[in-house]
């Protein structure tokens, strides 16, 4: 610690964990208002979920008011969920760590990209929960940030020149998103069809929401924008009778229905869906596409190797495979086999990222050194 500092430690530490549970408060928002695409400025105040009511300041200090009012809103008395007091304290502790690590390494002004790069993590993590996506406002808009930071800090990429850190910071990016990328191609190639099969053949019915739709298969029932990932997706149905806006289809066209996500692919002839209200009728089996990740992930990691670079980045994908695998058999153990396949990958990446600022290359020698000694 530098020693015009260390008198001061305890109060600089209060400050960091204060600073972080108040940008806690902050990532709430963000995590609530970002996937529905309203603004994280207007209305500038909190406000209830459930009765929209705004959020007066003093009902808004970070962890003290979620306890004060015992976990319900003032007004409407609904519950407000404790992830709003796990996030402002989660980010209050991890501020607090990384400032006692920078002052520990003597390096304490990295202390501010790290609590940015951590702010971004948290974000994705809680979305990637919610909604199994990370918006591009925080991969790249992180990518951008972690390559400008790395310039303004070139200690991040343990660099003193700013072009050399920038170099790599854009290495550590390009080398994410490219390994990422090419799991996910090769994951397609290798497992990007599902086939479920029925018998007896299953009521099926397509139905026009809005500017979605909803898809049901028995007692299965899915949005249509949540499965199809690209424009050359496709989803076939076999079928034994079907039916478009309530008109019978011939026996040439009803045996197979190739669907897209804009539009009814039929022997000699395509209907637009926007025309369409309902398709309807029995399937013998559907086959779905799938992908082996989500490109949000793709981007995250690209946004984890311009805050940490291309090391970080292969150690980040490494650990987030393995807790990932050890998460997965651990539920199925558990009786929890359906559970295994809705956890989002970006939460392991955003571990891996933080096991990486704690102990990555610690971790890295002990590893290679198990394997010398054998």
């Amino acid at each position: 610690m530098q020693p015009l500092l260390q008198p001061f430690a305890v109060v600089f530490q209060v400050f960091a964990f204060i600073f972080g549970a108040i940008v806690g408060s902050f990532l709430n928002v963000v995590i609530y208002r970002l996937p529905l695409g309203l603004s994280v400025n207007e209305p500038r105040r909190s406000f209830c979920p459930h009765c929209k009511t705004q959020i007066p300041w003093h009902q808004n200090i970070p962890l003290f008011s979620w306890l004060l009012l015992r976990g319900k809103c003032a007004r409407c008395k609904a519950p407000i969920s404790f992830r709003y007091f796990a996030v402002e304290l989660l980010t209050g502790l991890l501020f607090l760590w990384v400032w006692n690590r920078a002052l520990g390494t003597g390096e304490y002004a990295l202390a501010l990209p790290l609590w940015i790069f951590l702010a971004l993590l948290i974000s994705a993590t809680f979305i990637d929960f919610d909604h199994f996506i990370i918006p591009d406002e925080i991969t790249l808009g992180g990518t951008a940030a972690g390559l400008l930071l790395s310039a303004i800090f070139p200690g991040l990429m343990g660099e003193t020149v700013f072009w050399k850190a920038l170099l790599w910071s854009a290495a550590g990016a390009a080398s994410g998103y490219l390994i990422l990328w090419g799991v996910v191609e090769a994951g397609k190639l290798a497992f990007g069809k599902k086939k479920h099969l029925y018998s007896p053949a299953a009521d099926f019915k397509w139905t026009r929401q809005g500017e979605d739709a909803e898809f049901v298969v028995g007692e299965e029932k899915i949005l249509w924008s949540e499965i199809f990932s690209r424009e050359t997706d496709q989803l076939i149905l076999e079928t034994d009778t079907a039916e478009v806006d309530g008109a019978p289809l011939p026996p040439e066209e009803a045996g197979t229905l190739r669907f897209f996500y804009n539009r009814l692919v039929l022997p000699g002839r395509e209907l637009l869906l926007d025309t369409l209200s309902t398709i309807s009728g029995k399937v013998r089996a559907v086959i779905i596409p799938r992908e082996a990740m989500g490109f949000g992930d793709v981007k995250f990691i690209a946004c984890i190797g311009a805050f940490l670079g291309w090391k970080a980045v292969l150690f980040t994908i490494g650990a987030a495979s393995a807790i990932g695998a050890v998460a997965g058999i651990s539920l199925m153990l558990l009786g929890q086999r359906n559970a295994s396949g809705r956890i989002p990958f970006g939460p392991y990446l955003a571990l891996g990222a933080v096991l990486w600022i704690a102990a990555g290359p610690e971790l890295i020698t002990w590893y290679t050194g198990l394997w010398r000694m054998e």
